[in-house]
């Protein structure tokens, strides 16, 4: 839901007061987005893919983490991914002060009642277009996994399938995500 029609610059975002009750903030295409807490079902499967990816990328050159800050553009952006996979390098570049400048390598996003087709197309589009490698879209409900490369190869992996990730070199069964 917008909560503003300005068009905010990042700095003007920053300066906004903290939301309470776990509501988070996030700037899109410069307007304000209220963000509910998610609840159990999107949190089990955030928790899965961060355990699952942690354990396949150990000794490499990639982090993992849930409620990952980044700013896809310059200015009028700062969004949060249910999971993100960054280059480490980039991310120690990154000031303490500050939010992760650019895509992250694999941005993972898991579907909410409050998500709309046309914010996933937007996210993705985005993300795919401005440095990410690969957008994960993930559906608890359906226990489905969509990915989306940047060179525009897509593929829906469904519970008993495996997804082959080229960005990252490692592979996930879909079940494991929801069942471990």
């Amino acid at each position: 839901m917008a909560v503003t029609s300005a068009l905010l610059t990042v700095a003007e975002f920053e300066a906004l007061p903290q939301r309470r009750g776990g509501v988070r903030l996030e700037l899109h295409h410069g307007e304000v987005f209220e963000m509910p807490p998610v609840k159990k079902l999107h949190t089990r499967a955030q928790i899965g893919l961060l355990g699952l990816l942690l354990r396949r990328l150990g000794g490499s050159a990639y982090g993992a983490a849930v409620e990952f800050p980044f700013r896809p553009l310059r200015e009028h952006e700062v969004w949060v991914a249910d999971v993100a996979v960054f280059d480490q390098a980039r991310w120690a570049a990154t000031a303490d002060d500050d939010y992760h400048n650019g895509v992250p390598d694999v941005v993972i996003e898991v579907l909410s009642p409050t998500n709309t087709a046309s914010e996933m197309l937007d996210r993705e589009s985005v993300c795919l277009r401005n440095g990410g490698q690969e957008f994960w879209l993930v559906d608890p409900k359906r226990e489905t996994v969509k990915v989306v490369t940047a060179g525009g190869q897509s593929a829906v992996y469904d519970v008993d399938g495996l997804v082959e990730s080229r960005a990252l070199g490692v592979s996930i069964a879909v079940r494991d995500i929801f069942y471990s």
